[in-house]
C-alpha cells in the first residue's frame, strides 16, 4: 500500500495497532479491537473515527452560493450562514450521480465541501469548468483532517475539550482549542448523536489523543464499523449505491433534490425520469434466514432475476443480515425475494430502510 496516501494520523493509528486498508486512495484503519466492538461503542456509548480521507474544498468568491446552486441537486440558496446540507452532483447527461457530499455554507461567498475521497479530483474538476469569473474552487483534501465523535455520549467528549456542543443538526461553529482552529459540525454517517472535528493536519495528533483521553470508554473505531453503522440506517455508498450509472430517483434520495430549482446538473434527464417512474428503486433487504448479502450478488423473485444487492453486511444491533439492493420497479415493499449468498439460496423481506431508529438529532 506504499502509493496510498496517509491520514496525519496514520503514526496513531499504527500504535493502536489498526488493521489498514484502502479507502478511496488513501490507507485508513479498518478496525481496531474489533467491528462489531465498535459498531457497539458508538450505538450505546461514543467512538471516535478518523474520517481525514473525504475530500474537503473552499468555494469562494461573489456569487459561491448562487453558482453552487446551479450545479448541485439541493436548494443551497435557501441555507442560511452555520448551516449545512447534504445534496448531491449529477452528471448532466444522464443523470448520474458523480458524488453526494455535503456543503457547509459560512456565507454567500465562502462554501465549504466535504465530497467523497475517490471523487474530489473530479468533481472540483467539473465545478472548476463551471465556475465563472470570480469564483475559485480550492482544494483544501490536504489542509484538514476531520475526526468523528459519534454517539449518544458523543456531547461529553466536546464538553471534556472545552468545545462548542448542543446546536442543531446539520449545523456548525467555528471554535479554537490549543491553540488550533476547529469546526464543530453536527453531521455524521452513523445514524447516531454525533459531531465531525475539521482542523489543520497541524492540530490533528493533539486533537486525536485528547479525544481519547477525554472521557472514560472513548473508543478508537475504524471505517469497518463505519461502513456497518450507516447500512443500519440505510445511508448510500457512493461507488456502491450511488453510481453514475444511478440516479438519485433511483437511488430514493428524491428528497435531496430541489425539484422547483430553475436549474441543476441532470436537471432535465431527473424531471423526466421522475414524472415517468423509475425502472428500478434502491431498497432495503432483510434477512429472513442467517444469509448475510454482499455487493453485487444476484436478487431473484419466483426464480426470476429483479435486481443486485449494492451493500451488505452482519447487523451487529439487530444480529441478522441486512443489505441495499437495486431491484424491479415491480418489486415492492414486503415481498419476499432471494439472494444468491456464494451458491446457497437465502431468504429476505424488502423493507424501507432505516433498520434501526435514526438518533441523529
Amino acid at each position: 500500500m506504499t502509493d496510498l496516501l496517509r491520514s496525519p494520523l496514520h503514526d496513531r493509528h499504527v500504535a493502536l495497532g489498526a488493521r489498514t486498508g484502502d479507502f478511496g486512495g488513501w490507507e485508513m484503519p479498518i478496525q481496531y479491537a474489533g467491528v462489531v466492538e465498535e459498531h457497539t461503542a458508538v450505538r450505546e456509548g461514543v467512538g471516535v473515527f478518523d474520517v481525514s480521507h473525504l475530500g474537503k474544498a473552499d468555494v469562494r468568491g461573489p456569487g459561491a452560493v448562487a453558482f453552487l446552486d446551479r450545479c448541485l441537486t439541493g436548494a443551497l440558496g435557501g441555507v442560511p450562514a452555520g448551516r449545512a446540507q447534504y445534496t448531491l452532483a449529477c452528471d448532466d447527461a444522464s443523470g448520474g450521480v458523480v458524488d453526494d457530499l455535503i456543503a457547509y455554507v459560512r456565507s454567500d461567498e465562502e462554501v465549504f465541501l466535504v465530497p467523497n475521497a475517490a471523487n474530489t479530483a473530479g468533481l472540483l474538476a467539473r465545478l472548476r469548468a463551471a465556475a465563472p469569473a470570480g469564483v475559485d474552487v480550492v482544494d483544501r483534501h490536504r489542509d484538514f483532517a476531520v475526526l468523528a465523535v459519534q454517539g449518544p455520549r458523543a456531547d461529553e467528549v466536546l464538553t471534556a475539550l472545552g468545545l462548542p456542543h448542543g446546536h442543531g443538526y446539520m449545523s456548525f461553529q467555528d471554535a479554537g482549542w490549543s491553540g488550533a482552529a476547529v469546526t464543530v459540525c453536527r453531521t455524521g454517517y452513523t445514524g447516531e448523536r454525533g459531531y465531525e472535528l475539521v482542523t489543520p493536519v497541524e492540530a490533528a495528533a493533539a486533537l486525536w489523543d485528547a479525544v481519547l483521553a477525554s472521557v472514560e470508554g472513548v473508543r478508537p473505531c475504524g471505517l469497518g464499523a463505519r461502513d456497518t453503522l450507516r447500512t443500519e440506517m440505510g445511508y448510500p455508498l457512493h461507488g456502491q449505491d450511488l453510481t453514475l450509472g444511478t440516479t438519485p430517483v433511483q437511488a430514493g434520495a428524491s428528497w435531496a433534490v430541489g425539484w422547483d430549482k430553475p436549474a441543476f446538473w441532470g436537471r432535465e434527464v431527473l424531471l423526466a425520469e421522475r414524472a415517468a417512474g423509475p425502472g428500478r428503486r434502491l431498497r432495503g433487504l432483510a434477512a429472513l434466514d442467517r444469509g448475510i448479502p454482499r455487493p453485487g450478488m444476484a436478487v431473484t423473485r419466483d426464480g426470476a432475476e429483479v435486481g443486485s444487492v449494492t451493500s451488505g453486511t452482519f447487523s451487529p444491533t439487530l444480529k441478522q443480515g441486512i443489505g441495499l439492493a437495486l431491484l424491479d420497479a415491480a418489486v415492492g415493499l414486503d415481498d419476499e425475494v432471494a439472494v444468491d449468498v456464494r451458491g446457497r439460496t437465502s431468504r429476505f423481506r424488502v423493507v424501507k430502510p432505516p433498520f434501526v431508529p435514526s438518533h441523529v438529532r
